[in-house]
């Protein structure tokens, strides 16, 4: 068989458009695990990225929640705190050092809670400091019951304290009540009693003898006479008062006196015609004498009044009558 130029089919090489095909494929590929890989990438990254949102979220609202949570528990705290010292005023006036050691700690709660970027650490410690401070509010709640206890007992001390007052006072007035009316008592029961009581008419003679009368015209004086006693009168000086009445109405008075005046008990100031003075021994009978003058004497009844502490103790009566032919 004659040779040919033809070469066989087993070792014929392959064609250029197959081979660039399969390159193509391969590129193709290549590209789309590219893409895959991308999308893939950006899809984890967008995740994760959501992921550190969500974490970054949820830390800002656990802190908000925190802060919230601090300035609540400060607030109960600072609430506490005024409805001690509002109810009691022991407590507004000069602060003590418990006091003091509260505000320095409210200063420092107050400082970390208005810092916008207050930190968890320092939150931590705002929380300590609330904690320490309501140690401190029971320890200022304790020394308000304390005082208010002694309060209690002072009030009832001072009401006891007035009430025993009162009823001093009240017996002291009642005491007083009962010296004054027993000092009364006494004072009238001391008055004199008179007895015996005479008036005389004298008529006085050039030899100086002195003889009763009953004539008017003869009359140069009028002798009062009495006895006086009391058994709880005190010794010692006491005055006795006369009252002399003419039958005219008027009273005989000494114009030296100049219508001198004393006080009773019932009826008033009285005009006396003489104030005779006696000094008087406790428990004895004392006879008292006084003479009453006057120049001209009327036909009539002469009325005599002995008065002492302002009573009337007795009272006589002296008729003079008018002379006969020779008088």
């Amino acid at each position: 068989m004659a040779d040919t130029n033809y070469p066989s089919a087993a070792s014929t090489p392959p064609s250029q458009p197959s081979r660039n095909r399969g390159n193509k494929n391969l590129l193709i590929g290549l590209l789309a695990a590219g893409l895959l890989g991308t999308w893939g990438y950006l899809l984890w990254d967008k995740n994760k990225t959501g992921e550190k949102m969500q974490l970054t979220q949820n830390q800002s609202t656990a802190y908000m929640s925190e802060r919230d949570s601090v300035k609540m528990m400060y607030d109960e705290a600072e609430m506490r705190l005024d409805s001690i010292t509002g109810a009691n005023n022991n407590l507004q006036g000069e602060k003590t050092a418990l006091q003091k050691d509260i505000d320095a700690r409210k200063a420092e709660i107050r400082r970390i809670l208005n810092d916008k970027n207050a930190t968890q650490a320092q939150l931590a410690k705002a929380r300590t400091l609330i904690s320490e401070l309501n140690d401190k509010i029971g320890n200022l709640e304790a020394e308000v019951t304390r005082l208010t206890g002694e309060n209690q007992e002072l009030n009832v001390a001072n009401t006891s304290l007035k009430q025993e007052k009162t009823d001093l006072e009240q017996n002291l007035q009642t005491t007083t009540t009962e010296k004054e009316e027993l000092a009364q008592t006494v004072d009238v029961a001391s008055t004199f009693s008179a007895s015996n009581i005479q008036v005389a008419a004298v008529n006085e003679k050039k030899s100086g003898k002195e003889k009763s009368t009953t004539t008017a015209k003869r009359v140069d004086k009028l002798v009062v006479s009495f006895d006086v006693e009391n058994r709880i009168a005190k010794s010692g000086p006491a005055d006795m008062y006369i009252i002399v009445t003419a039958p005219d109405g008027k009273v005989i008075s000494d114009p030296a006196l100049n219508s001198a005046t004393f006080t009773t008990r019932t009826e008033g100031d009285k005009t006396f015609t003489a104030k005779v003075p006696i000094d008087y021994s406790q428990g004895t009978r004392k006879a008292v004498q006084f003479p009453i003058h006057q120049n001209d004497f009327q036909i009539g009844n002469y009325k005599v009044e002995v008065y002492h502490n302002g009573f009337k103790i007795g009272e006589g009566v002296r008729s003079l009558k008018k002379g006969g032919l020779f008088g």
